[in-house]
């Protein structure tokens, strides 16, 4: 989609403040692969010299995506729009819980999606399979994360300390440390060390605190704060797929296998609900502006 002046339009959003770089690409031919490189994407998420994000996310039809037919199988046909999701260092990402939500909030304003079929829900391609995500009649989102599938036990090595925890797939790898640690005193600045044989390809790690399941509020039987650094960014202010890992290793560690989790991220709150088979994670997601990038910082 091209503005008047010529430039490829952009929008800036976030999902509980984790924030990302929007580009409808609704035929596929504004951010082909070719021209969406790493060097690029990296370029867009720079906070000072770019746009600034933790990530981009290319709006993008499922069946001009080379490798969706590959990550959707049987589903592909049932995808119309693909989250071409990379990370802030350039990397492809499998999926993320807050950029979905914002993805269907800009399929909603861009008018590529109507209202009643977003409030139905409507399956989203993803690198880690279709997800189904929707919009909630009163205001935000919900996304159908998939089941929680343990990995084992590992830990974290935070400023020379190390921190039990358990590996989970949310479709991504995450390694969840429950701490009675106060989490606001620990070093996120520097990637905490992981055994690399279990995450060959990185992985995200939330530190979490559970609070006191009195104090839960209405309609949760939990609660939890949590900090994340996420692979390929760093830390965030929030990941959707970092608080449903925390919720699912929350509740087991509880001894439960269903329930709804209120998790405290610094960006916010997030609901996650669980029925023993599969995870909704629920949340806000709002456009912060729209703009168009400009020739000469294409050019550069």
């Amino acid at each position: 989609m091209i503005d008047s002046d010529g430039g490829p339009r952009v929008l800036l959003g976030h999902g509980t403040q984790n924030d990302f770089v929007v580009l409808p690409d609704p035929d596929g031919s504004v951010w082909p692969e070719a021209r969406l490189d790493s060097d690029l994407v990296r370029r867009l998420c720079d906070r000072r010299a770019g746009l600034g994000g933790d990530g981009v996310l290319r709006v993008v039809p499922s069946r001009l995506v080379p490798d969706a037919p590959a990550v959707l199988g049987e589903a592909l046909g049932q995808c119309e729009w693909f989250m071409d999701h990379r990370n802030a260092d350039g990397s492809h990402a499998e999926m993320c819980g807050n950029g979905i939500r914002l993805f269907l909030h800009v399929l909603l304003a861009e008018g590529l999606l109507d209202r009643s079929a977003a409030e139905a829900g409507v399956l989203v391609g993803t690198r880690g399979g279709p997800r189904r995500v929707g919009a909630r009649p009163e205001g935000g989102y919900w996304v159908d994360m998939g089941p929680a599938r343990p990995l084992g036990p590992s830990a974290a090595q935070i400023a020379g300390r190390s921190f039990p925890g358990v590996g989970v797939s949310m479709g991504n790898p995450h390694l969840v440390c429950l701490t009675d640690v106060e989490i606001d005193t620990l070093d996120l600045s520097v990637l905490p060390g992981v055994d690399a044989a279990m995450f060959p390809d990185g992985v995200n790690v939330e530190v979490v605190n559970v609070l006191a399941a009195e104090d839960a509020p209405a309609g949760a039987c939990a609660h939890v704060r949590l900090r994340v650094y996420e692979r390929g960014v760093g830390e965030t202010r929030s990941c959707g797929t970092g608080a449903c890992a925390a919720a699912s290793a929350a509740l087991a560690a509880g001894g439960r296998t269903a329930g709804t989790v209120a998790v405290d991220v610094p960006g916010g709150r997030l609901s996650v609900e669980f029925d023993g088979a599969t995870t909704v994670l629920s949340g806000p997601a709002v456009v912060v502006a729209t703009g168009v990038l400009t020739s000469e910082w294409l050019a550069g």
